[in-house]
């Protein structure tokens, strides 16, 4: 059985962080806690598991905080979490049973993120991540935010996920704020970093600039596919945004230049057709979006509704639209074998059921 670091960097973090200990402290054999500048009772809580807690000024640099906290693991694997990420019941037992069989050589076990849910808990997004990283093997985070480590050696897939339960909002403006220093500074943003800068300028609604910035991270051709599909997404966004509506729509079908199509973008170019009436198109979409394979390990950043739920709703109102109530009523039954309890579904059946009831 291979040994595990859990390594956390927090601050402020009283809410959240005995929930997620308390979900894996059993399940690891070292705990390592950099804190940089909680005034809370975060170490107080962090104490009750661990007396490895060491102190890391922040210096706007995410990578260099979770570096330090690797820094001090002594185990096999060293493992990250945030302090509002949870192991749930099912994930615990697939994480145990990986613990038990993983093989030695393994360098990076890569595991899912569950970041997105919809009103009954259900996941909406979702994206694989590195999670544990085999100590002293050269991998080291980059990137002062949205940091990551890029993966050598043998990869693993894991079964289980992290749950990313957020309780409160954080700062909104930190990361732009960050990416922004660095640009004030004359620093050249290395692809993956120019990417979610764009994105940042995106979240705070500067159009304009988010484009720019997409639109040079997709000439300059340095990007990993799945960033350049989702860069031609938010390209789309944006010029949507800016009443450039045929430009949306070319960025939209940019992305298969790059990949075959995914079943988000698909659901994506529904919307564009849908929302200017052109049915007809948009069904065609919708319905593409349902033989598109899912393939959660390619990396990016994965929705599933897109997969069933979501073109299988749209469809069904596409096809009333057009009259066709059969292939309409259909469609939402196909919905009902997702979420057999959405409002939509639940809607619409009776909206059928009402019009069987009229007269002839």
């Amino acid at each position: 059985m291979v040994s595990i670091s859990l390594c956390m960097i927090v601050k402020n973090e009283e809410d959240v962080l005995e929930r997620c200990l308390d979900s894996v402290a059993d399940l690891v054999d070292e705990i390592v806690i950099v804190d940089t500048g909680s005034t809370d009772r975060t170490r107080e809580i962090a104490a009750r598991y661990t007396d490895k807690i060491f102190d890391f000024p922040w210096r706007d640099d995410f990578a260099a905080a979770r570096n330090e906290s690797f820094a001090h693991a002594s185990m096999d694997y060293c493992m990250w979490l945030d302090a509002d990420d949870v192991l749930l019941e099912a994930d615990r037992a697939a994480f145990l049973e990986l613990k038990e069989t993983l093989d030695p050589a393994v360098s990076v076990v890569m595991a899912p993120y569950h970041t997105g849910f919809d009103e009954s808990g259900r996941v909406t997004f979702s994206y694989y991540r590195e999670r544990l990283i085999k100590d002293h093997a050269g991998m080291r985070w980059e990137g002062a935010v949205h940091e990551a480590i890029a993966p050598v050696g043998q990869i693993h897939y894991a079964q289980f996920a992290v749950t990313h339960r957020k309780t409160r909002p954080s700062d909104p403006d930190r990361n732009l704020r960050i990416y922004q220093a660095q640009v004030d500074a004359g620093k050249a943003l290395e692809p993956r970093q120019q990417f979610y800068y764009g994105r940042e300028l995106y979240y705070h609604s500067r159009w304009e600039e988010a484009l720019t910035v997409f639109q040079q991270f997709l000439a300059d051709g340095r990007g990993w596919v799945e960033n350049d599909i989702d860069a031609c997404c938010h390209c789309a966004y944006c010029q949507e945004q800016l009443g450039r509506s045929e430009q949306a729509l070319a960025s939209l079908l940019r992305t298969f230049a790059y990949d075959r199509p995914r079943a988000e973008v698909c659901c994506e170019l529904g919307r564009w057709f849908f929302q200017r009436e052109r049915y007809g198109q948009a069904v065609y979409w919708y319905a593409l979006a349902l033989t598109c394979p899912r393939d959660d390990r390619r990396g990016g950043f994965v929705s599933p509704d897109c997969y069933g739920y979501l073109p299988c709703i749209q469809a069904c109102v596409c096809y009333d639209r057009l009259g066709d109530q059969k292939r309409a009523e259909g469609f939402n039954e196909l919905a009902a074998t997702y979420k057999p309890d959405d409002p939509a579904v639940l809607h619409n059946r009776a909206y059928f059921q009402s019009l069987g009831e009229r007269p002839a």
